[in-house]
């Protein structure tokens, strides 16, 4: 219904005969007052379907967040409003997002993980007073880090996997506290919140690799498969880089497989450091890792995988007692719209390129061009590489 509509709906209603003749009784009864609240608990119910609709069309996490944080901060105006996210792939750092008036700000806040509040939001997962919260959680450490902050409520964001975050919300600037029907608010966005977070993490996990994090072997063909169209229409260059994990069967067989897969799980985080916003680095299968750099040609991409060998080089695992350095030999093949290849003879040259890194003594890159192509057949007919 248009304002306009309302208008004169309310219009009519008021000077209907039997209201005007009634108008002192309905008052004292409480009709028009209820009405008043019924318009109020209305318009509460539109504002949150509008900010529900604008989080779940965000694609990404970092969105939904910025969109829930753009609600609560546009209806009550807290002091600061923080988020903390817990990641469900791999070992990265926990993500602390803080916010004040719509803009990122820092908090200080020392929070490694929040797994040890999961039981107990469980039983709680409405939003509480942070006075409840410190309370159960006197002597933990991490709480006297959210102390400082001066939080007034913390809310849960529960879903099918648990706990996945947090979010610490200071006082009320339009008011003396968060009242009854605003708590109902505010847990009714974060269920949308939790419901958005979850249907992100489904559609990632048909692209990315469980173990890793990084887009996954059949998101990597779709990618460059497209690329390949791309580079036939546009005449762009494209350039993909395969790596692999020097001598990492040794490396499994003297420290264990465990071992092995924090290597990887950290080598993963590495490569993510390592590339380009639009790069799209993809566990290819075992040890072997590649990123897909569009847009790119051969002497760009040469910087990259140097930047992601010496980086790699330089890794330290977090892990007792600790682990040897561990190196990566790499290949890189560019192509463009007079390379007219298919991705079976694309993923071919890369592979090709890789082959001779490892067999020139590893720890290296190289770049595929065709005066290679009768070394490596030489090399491959004598069997000389293992």
């Amino acid at each position: 219904m248009s304002m306009a509509e309302k208008s004169e709906n309310q219009k009519q209603f008021f000077s209907n005969q039997k209201v005007i003749d009634n108008y002192s009784l309905l008052q004292e009864i409480g009709v028009f007052s209820h009405i008043d609240s019924l318009e109020l608990e209305l318009n509460n119910y539109k504002n949150l379907f509008a900010g529900a609709l604008d989080i779940v069309n965000r694609k990404t996490i970092s969105e939904i967040i910025d969109a829930a944080v753009w609600q609560i901060s546009d209806r009550f105006l807290p002091s600061f409003i923080a988020f903390l996210w817990k990641p469900l792939q791999n070992r990265e750092d926990l993500t602390i997002k803080c916010y004040k008036n719509y803009q990122l700000i820092d908090l200080h806040l020392r929070v490694d993980n929040i797994n040890a509040f999961e039981p107990f939001f469980l039983k709680n997962t409405e939003p509480v007073t942070y006075k409840k919260f410190s309370s159960e959680f006197s002597k933990n450490k991490t709480v006297k880090s959210m102390d400082a902050a001066e939080p007034e409520l913390i809310i849960p964001i529960l879903g099918p996997s648990g706990l996945y975050g947090l979010v610490l919300l200071g006082r009320n600037t339009l008011g003396a506290g968060y009242a009854a029907t605003e708590l109902l608010y505010i847990q009714n966005l974060m269920s949308f919140v939790s419901k958005a977070i979850q249907n992100n993490l489904h559609y990632e996990r048909t692209l990315r690799d469980v173990k890793t994090g990084l887009y996954n072997y059949g998101f990597f063909m779709t990618r460059l498969n497209e690329e390949i169209v791309k580079s036939k229409r546009a005449n762009t260059e494209t350039s993909i880089i395969i790596m692999d994990v020097d001598h990492f069967k040794n490396f499994n067989d003297k420290f264990g497989h465990v071992a092995g897969d924090r290597f990887l799980e950290s080598l993963s985080i590495t490569i993510k450091q390592g590339v380009r916003l639009g790069d799209v680095p993809s566990r290819f299968g075992g040890e072997e890792f590649t990123v897909l750099l569009p847009d790119t040609g051969g002497e760009e991409a040469w910087q990259v995988a140097e930047r992601l060998r010496t980086m790699v080089e330089k890794m330290k695992v977090n892990w007792e007692p600790p682990l040897p350095r561990v190196t990566i030999s790499l290949g890189i093949f560019t192509f463009d719209k007079k390379t007219n290849l298919s991705a079976d003879d694309v993923i071919g040259r890369m592979d090709d390129a890789l082959y001779l890194s490892k067999h020139q003594g590893r720890n290296r890159t190289t770049l595929w061009h065709a005066d290679l192509q009768d070394e490596i057949k030489r090399m491959k007919a004598n069997e000389i590489f293992e």
